[in-house]
């Protein structure tokens, strides 16, 4: 059924049409329309048979859905920035169990300093934490991936983290199309799980293991991650057959003839996708790849879409301080050999706007591309707050000081 609707609540019919049956969640923007919707769901009944838990923060929130699924219940929570990081504890403890509990995150910058708005730090941080990671173009997608999600969390016993830009994708209103609950339920049947605790026959999950059977236990976590490739397609057939759409790990755009291609993540693909239009129209020969699963990395899938590329630019969403690129260290390992430029855009919710993209286009198909390229980065006011820095050791905290010069006061 087709709804003009926001994005957040478009993911929770999608959630309640999976039908989970324990959502434990502690509210934090931008995702918290996401949990209320399903609060409302359950508290009315429509949501039938579900617990939904109001936890005392995200850690309560994680460790709570790692106890109902571990006891055979579908589980299901979302969080965003900050609370990502406090879940990071019991985020490695469900990977490592093994445990299929589906996690939306809103995506937000991490402080300090205080931001409230979109970027990829907050799910770039867990990005090594055994989770998989999908990341969503389009409300559309988003509602897409989490039903997918939960078939392919349940189907090898790994979490997933579907991640939606913040505000951009969250707070959006617009066309998406659900599907109907006989759909889903063709698609995903009711929840099996590998491992079950239960007081009749008890075992104990997550044991100590020392020296002798760690790195086999790691390299079995491994191997099941790289099972998402393998077992991806097939998944996105079957729900392209209920939908009428095709989610693909990577997804090349214009790339058959192009010599610069520009990798990326998340909402920013539909931007960059009207610049190439323009850049084309103009004889540029430029493309773009979507990667939609991050986690496990597709290398194979992002090495075909590369094959022709003279010139890779990858377009980051978060910044590894003292490093840069995030994205762009998987990119060169799947084209080794091949130029490959970094270009940092949209910390913190800033605007990636085409006019911004079609200069950088420019500049990388003329070679003038830095290695490590901050998009629209202010230099005058950077400047200004190294020779203060420079100047005095008691210079103050930098983002106040860019604060005050930006507003004119200066310090």
């Amino acid at each position: 059924m087709r709804s003009q609707i926001e994005g957040s609540r478009a993911v929770a019919e999608a959630v309640a049409l999976c039908r989970p049956q324990v959502i434990p969640a502690y509210p934090i923007s931008p995702q918290t329309h996401i949990v209320e919707a399903l609060s409302e769901r359950v508290a009315s009944g429509a949501l039938h048979p579900c617990v939904f838990i109001n936890a005392e923060s995200e850690f309560g929130a994680m460790s709570l859905a790692i106890g109902a699924c571990a006891t055979g219940g579908r589980s299901y929570t979302a969080t965003a920035s900050q609370g990502l990081l406090f879940m990071a504890e019991a985020l490695y403890n469900a990977a490592g169990l093994g445990l299929p509990i589906v996690m939306t995150v809103a995506n937000r910058a991490i402080g300090a300093p205080i931001n409230i708005w979109n970027d990829h730090s907050d799910a770039m941080s867990q990005r090594d934490s055994g989770w998989v990671q999908l990341y969503a173009e389009s409300n559309q997608e988003a509602v897409d991936l989490h039903v997918l999600a939960f078939r392919l969390a349940e189907e090898l016993s790994l979490p997933v983290m579907v991640c939606m830009d913040g505000f951009v994708l969250t707070h959006a209103v617009e066309p998406v199309d659900l599907p109907d609950q006989a759909g889903v339920d063709a698609f995903l049947p009711p929840f099996r799980p590998r491992q079950v605790l239960d007081p009749v026959a008890p075992v104990s999950i997550g044991a100590m293991v020392g020296p002798e059977a760690f790195t086999e236990v790691r390299y079995l976590a491994h191997v099941r991650q790289l099972e998402v490739l393998d077992r991806l397609p097939d998944l996105a057939g079957e729900l392209a057959a209920l939908t009428g759409r095709r989610i693909s790990a990577v997804t090349p755009y214009r790339c058959d003839d192009a010599d610069t291609v520009v990798v990326a993540l998340g909402s920013v693909l539909g931007t960059l996708k009207d610049t190439v239009d323009e850049l084309r129209d103009e004889g540029l020969p430029v493309g773009v790849v979507g990667v939609t699963a991050f986690r496990p990395f597709p290398v194979r899938a992002v090495a075909a879409a590369l094959a022709g590329a003279r010139r890779v630019v990858v377009l980051e969403r978060a910044l590894a301080a003292g490093v840069g690129g995030i994205v762009t260290a998987d990119v060169r390992a799947a084209r080794p050999g091949v130029a490959c430029r970094t270009v940092v855009a949209g910390l913190g919710g800033r605007p990636v706007t085409r006019a911004s993209l079609r200069a950088m286009l420019l500049d990388a198909v003329a070679d003038r591309l830095e290695p490590l390229t901050f998009l629209d980065l202010n230099r005058e006011v950077v400047d200004r707050e190294l020779a203060r820095a420079a100047a005095t050791r008691r210079s103050g905290p930098a983002a106040e000081n860019i604060l005050h010069d930006l507003a004119g006061g200066g310090r």
